[in-house]
Parts: structure tokens; C-alpha cells; sequence
């Protein structure tokens, strides 16, 4: 028979109050970081990779947590559109996007904007001005060293090929328009003869490389815009016997190239640093989240580096960022 006790009964009256205010509170508690969406042009190349180390470095930092994704061929714009749109249905406290094409992420970053979310644009432009900051390499003038150091090596005449990345990438199209037009004003002695878009993949490179050698038997030298670009021509330069006797400005890093570059196939690289690119494009959301604002523009400088430079400290921390570290 239960006996039932007045003071037992108003301390379990208490108990189970309590429990109701803890569960309360647990179900109303939020979590404490913000989250950062990232979306990548792509995500094989070690560029993107080092792109993710670098926002996650920054999340590290500012105390945010990174959400990153991108699709798996950099052509892919429709993929990139769904995963933008993706971000915003979930409601992500901010946005970094690299467009894949100029114009077909206007409407995506646009609806970010309006939902509240802002953004960063990172890597390469979009056709529009609804963004929080623009970080990027100086494509530009990446493309202008590009051009003077072929020209350095021509001594300033002969018959130049060039193998673009892909219409509508606005990171590599500026490189090209600064590349031709260099090479234009400046060096009257120099014809690029022949240029081919690759569409960012190493096989339909290697086919155009191929091509403009065999209409240009007589080319001099040769410049690539982007790493895919870049590693298809070495190979067709290595396939053609042409190695290390054309001289060869290409950009981007990977292990690739880094070894293209040791063994003379490649003259020079046109490098990035794209571990700070994605640092700073996480930074100036963090700090928009954080109360402050960020600059408009935040432009990185491209540095142009032979065999010889391998060695140096300040190239060695450009090329191999500790990705573990970050990735694992």
C-alpha cells in the first residue's frame, strides 16, 4: 500500500520542475558558431584544396564553422548553382562563392543577398556588384608577368601558342586579355600564331596543344593560362619531344607542375597563393559577422617562379601549405 508522504510529494513536485526548466532550456539553446559556406569552382586540384586549408584556417580563427562544397568538374555551373542554392535554403550565416561563369551565378548570389546572407566572391568576378568583398589574385597582372617573362625568354621575338582555360571564367580570362594585350604593346616583335580553349580538362588540352604544334612547327614558345591548361601542354610538349626546347610560361601549382618545372619542361610558373585566398575570403565574412566592415577589394599579387626559386623559404611556404594539417 502506498503511503503518501506531503513533504516527499512537494520535493518530486520540485524535482520534476526542474528537469522540465533544464530541457527546456537544452531545446531552446542555439549553437554558438556561425556557419560559413564555401562553394569551390571544383574540388580535385590542389589549388581548391589549399583554398579549403585556408578556410578552415580562418573559421579556426574567428571561431566559425566551415561548410564547404563545390562541384566535381570546374565547368559544372548548374551543379554550383544547385549546392549556392543549397546554402541558402539551409541558411548559412554567410556565403564565399568562385563563380564558375561570370554570369550564371548573378541570380544565385543575388537571392543570397536578399535572404540576408552575406557574400564574398572569391577567385574569379561575377557580372554584378551585390557582394560584401571581392578577394582575389590580380589576374590581370598575373597575366602581364606571364607575357614578360615568355618575351624575357624569346629575347623579344618569335611565334608564340597559348592554351586557355575556359570562356566565361573570369579569373582566367583576365590573365589571357593581359597576356595578348602585353604582349601587343610591349613586344611588337612577338605573334601569338594559334590559341585554343582547353575547358579545363588535361585531355582536351593535350589534343589542342597538339593541334596548334602541328599548324605551328615553327612556334617559339608557349603560354597556358590555368594548372588544367598547364599540364595538358607539358604533356603534349613531353609526347612531341619538344620538352625543355620551347620555352614554357605556365600557371597555377601542383605536384604536377612543381615537377614539370624541375625537370625544364616548364620555363616558369606563374604562381598564386591560394591558401590566403581562402583564408581572406572567410576573413572578411567573419568579420562582417563579427560588427566590422571588410574592404570592397582585396587583391593578392601572383609571383613568377623558375627552377632556381624552389629552394626558398618564402616559395616553399607558397607552394606547399601543411594541407594535413587543416584537412584531416
Amino acid at each position: 500500500m502506498a503511503v503518501d508522504v506531503p513533504g516527499i510529494r512537494v520535493m518530486r513536485s520540485a524535482a520534476r520542475l526542474a528537469l522540465i526548466c533544464i530541457a527546456a532550456l537544452a531545446g531552446c539553446q542555439r549553437p554558438s558558431q556561425k556557419v560559413i559556406g564555401v562553394v569551390s569552382k571544383g574540388q580535385a586540384h590542389q589549388f581548391w584544396q589549399a583554398v579549403h586549408a585556408g578556410a578552415i584556417a580562418a573559421g579556426r580563427d574567428h571561431h566559425m564553422e566551415i561548410l564547404w562544397n563545390g562541384p566535381a568538374d570546374e565547368t559544372d555551373y548548374a551543379r554550383q548553382i544547385q549546392i549556392v542554392e543549397s546554402m541558402i535554403a539551409r541558411r548559412v550565416d554567410a556565403l564565399a562563392v568562385a563563380p564558375v561563369e561570370k554570369q550564371a551565378l548573378v541570380g544565385p548570389v543575388q537571392s543570397a543577398v536578399r535572404a540576408g546572407i552575406p557574400v564574398t566572391i572569391y577567385d574569379s568576378g561575377l557580372d554584378s556588384k551585390q557582394y560584401l568583398s571581392f578577394v582575389a589574385t590580380n589576374n590581370y597582372q598575373a597575366g602581364q608577368l606571364a607575357a614578360r617573362e615568355l618575351a624575357k625568354l624569346l629575347g623579344g621575338k618569335g611565334k608564340v601558342i597559348a592554351l586557355r582555360h575556359m570562356p566565361g571564367s573570369a579569373s582566367s580570362m583576365d590573365r589571357e586579355r593581359a597576356f595578348d594585350a602585353t604582349i601587343a604593346n610591349e613586344f611588337p616583335g612577338i605573334q601569338i600564331v594559334g590559341t585554343q580553349y582547353g575547358m579545363s580538362d588535361r585531355a582536351k588540352v593535350l589534343a589542342a596543344a597538339e593541334n596548334l604544334l602541328t599548324a605551328h612547327p615553327d612556334v617559339n614558345g608557349v603560354f597556358a593560362s590555368a594548372e588544367s591548361s598547364s599540364v595538358g601542354t607539358a604533356l603534349a610538349l613531353k609526347e612531341r619531344k619538344l620538352a625543355g626546347k620551347l620555352p614554357f610560361v605556365a600557371f597555377d601549382s601542383s605536384p604536377d607542375l612543381i615537377e614539370y618545372l624541375r625537370d625544364g619542361t616548364i620555363a616558369a610558373l606563374v604562381v598564386q597563393d591560394p591558401f590566403h585566398i581562402g583564408y581572406q575570403a572567410v576573413k572578411s565574412l567573419a568579420e562582417k559577422l563579427e560588427g566590422r566592415t571588410p574592404p570592397k577589394t582585396i587583391e593578392l599579387g601572383a609571383k613568377v617562379i623558375t627552377r632556381q626559386d624552389l629552394e626558398k623559404p618564402e616559395v616553399k611556404a607558397m607552394l606547399f601549405p601543411d594541407l594535413h594539417k587543416y584537412l584531416d
